[in-house]
């Protein structure tokens, strides 16, 4: 320690410590042991751990019992003040949704909006309408009806081969029509 940083912290008679040293003193001496314990709390989050640091370090400047009788900065003043600041943000985190960070925006799913979904129902069933009767009977009762291959012939009084024709070219045929009208499929 040089003899300026001493005499400032024994409380010897040379000028006052200006605000910047004064905080870049204590940086250097609590910094660093500070750090590694809000890396821990903060569970490996540098950039928070960091934050808390600095925000611990003005806490203390503002605070003249942060101060030992010997003018040291105490180490327990500062490790309490750390972890009270480090369990605040960790409480209002959980209350916020989680951050994206701007690198993984593009894997991000865009929210589809309702009225664009209402927009695509509607197509779906305006496609659906234009499709020859037999193979729209058979799509409804396979895919809006639930029905089983089997229940579907019954019910449409035709073979378990003929449904299963007519929905693969009804499910063709709808993709061709929405390919054709701008849907990607």
């Amino acid at each position: 320690m040089n003899q300026a940083a001493g005499n400032m912290l024994s409380g010897a008679s040379s000028p006052e410590p200006t605000y910047d040293h004064a905080l870049r003193l204590a940086y250097e001496t609590h910094g660093p042991i500070l750090l590694n314990y809000l890396l821990r709390l903060t569970m490996g989050n540098r950039g928070l751990a960091e934050d808390i640091v600095q925000e611990t370090l003005v806490r203390a400047w503002h605070h003249p019992e942060a101060r030992t009788t010997d003018g040291q900065w105490s180490r327990g003043w500062l490790f309490t003040v750390a972890r009270r600041i480090a369990i605040d943000h960790l409480r209002a985190a959980r209350g916020r949704p989680s951050e994206q960070l701007d690198e993984r925006i593009e894997e991000r799913h865009a929210a589809v909006d309702d009225i664009d979904r209402l927009l695509n129902g509607r197509e779906v069933r305006d496609a659906v309408a234009r499709l020859p009767e037999r193979l729209r009977s058979a799509l409804i009762e396979i895919y809006f009806q639930e029905h089983t291959v089997a229940e579907a012939a019954r019910n449409l009084s035709i073979p378990e081969g003929t449904v299963k024709s007519r929905t693969f070219y009804a499910l063709r045929a709808l993709r061709e029509d929405l390919a054709g009208r701008g849907f990607s499929i």
